[in-house]
């Protein structure tokens, strides 16, 4: 999922801000690398991270429909 979540997200960023030209491709495959390089830790140390915070936040929220 990461691959492609920030294949899509570099290509919309540099293609709006840099638009289609002959280092298009070069600065999108270089983005998209670096991107994915960041997205993997960021996945793995802030998802549970957020889950728990999920968790919590609907905890209450479970028991009273429950009930």
């Amino acid at each position: 999922m990461a691959i492609f979540t920030t294949g899509i997200v570099t290509f919309a960023a540099i293609s709006v801000n840099l638009g289609f030209n002959s280092i298009f491709m070069k600065v999108w495959l270089k983005s998209w690398g670096i991107s994915y390089i960041v997205a993997i830790p960021a996945i793995l140390l802030i998802a549970p991270k957020i889950q728990s915070l999920v968790d919590f936040l609907f905890k209450e929220t479970d028991k009273k429909i429950i009930k």
